[in-house]
């Protein structure tokens, strides 16, 4: 079996990569890893092929020998870039893949973008039956689209493709830094967005910790997941028969709810909360049938989040990477 990663230089691709060779059931698989602005060594049973997945001649090469493959590669908010990487790319991909008479399963991870996570509103949880609805901008308007490729191209051709769904995801000092009220914040939206300057300013001079409320007037409660329990789902998902064909939400099992960190980062950092107005409105990522199918089942909980976050140290060699910009 031979396994091609795209992406394979990104947040998931990296947590991936290791735990995937490390992983007995693969013990005999080999990796090939498609990679175009960054590249990656090789190594013992990892291979490397650089270039675009855009480019027909480049796919040809990287598909060589593989039966399942594994589509990280994304762009966020850069219309010049998402046609060729979101539609093209994942076009070009399927359609050779298709083409191969070993082809095994095809693996998209897609994100809560396709349902508005807390733009839109939905009155229940979100379910893999859920209407997408997609937020403004050309990211979700891919993702909506690639999962609708992925899906149609299996109805014509009879691939076996497997979908996963993730909200936000989280490693090392993220959660901590997706509420900075400074340059450093990560993530959106900006505080900049939300505050007047000179409320924004004396959250800044003080130990606040900025608390979202959502447009009913309670806290904000938003879905998440940890990079590693990501990397644990996608592990669980490949040449499982019972992933074929299949859509599943990867999330902790509750939203994060806003007040509840607060609590927890008044206690770890000593800092007074501090409610923000706004017109989101909360989710609820429903993972039920990642549990009951896959078998699979997150660890990392809102706790563990904040743990890791608030106790992460980077060294001066570990600097805070964009992915991509948005």
């Amino acid at each position: 079996m031979r396994l091609l990663v795209t992406g394979a230089t990104g947040k998931v691709g990296q947590a991936f990569l290791p735990a995937f060779l490390q992983e007995p059931r693969f013990a005999g698989w080999g990796v090939v890893a498609l990679c175009n602005n960054r590249v990656i060594e090789a190594g013992d049973r990892l291979s490397v092929v650089k270039g675009s997945v855009a480019d027909p001649d480049v796919v040809s090469v990287a598909l060589s020998g593989v039966t399942h493959v594994l589509h990280l590669a994304a762009v966020k908010e850069t219309p010049d870039q998402a046609i060729d990487v979101a539609l093209k790319g994942l076009y070009l991909l399927l359609d050779h893949f298709c083409r191969k008479g070993d082809a095994r399963q095809f693996i998209l991870l897609s994100g809560d973008c396709v349902v508005g996570h807390i733009f839109q509103d939905y009155p229940e949880p979100i379910t893999e039956q859920s209407p997408r609805k997609a937020y403004p901008g050309a990211y979700a308007l891919t993702k909506v689209l690639e999962e609708v490729m992925i899906e149609q191209v299996g109805i014509q051709s009879g691939l076996n493709w497997t979908t996963l769904r993730a909200p936000w995801i989280m490693e090392k000092d993220d959660f901590r830094q997706a509420f900075a009220l400074g340059e450093e914040q990560f993530g959106g939206p900006p505080w900049s967005a939300l505050l007047d300057p000179a409320r924004h300013q004396r959250l800044r001079e003080g130990r606040c910790f900025p608390v979202m409320r959502d447009a009913q007037g309670g806290y904000l409660k938003r879905s998440f997941i940890h990079v590693d329990d990501l990397v644990r789902a996608i592990l669980s998902s490949i040449d499982n028969a019972k992933a074929f064909g299949q859509l599943f939400n990867i999330a902790m099992n509750e939203p994060v709810d806003y007040g509840r960190v607060s609590e927890r980062v008044r206690a770890v950092g000593g800092l007074e909360p501090a409610d923000i107005e706004t017109s989101f409105h909360s989710n609820w990522l429903d993972n039920s049938k990642a549990r009951k199918i896959l078998g699979w089942r997150p660890e990392i909980d809102l706790d563990g989040l904040v743990e890791r976050a608030w106790t992460y140290q980077r060294a001066a060699d570990d600097p805070r990477i964009v992915w991509y910009p948005g």
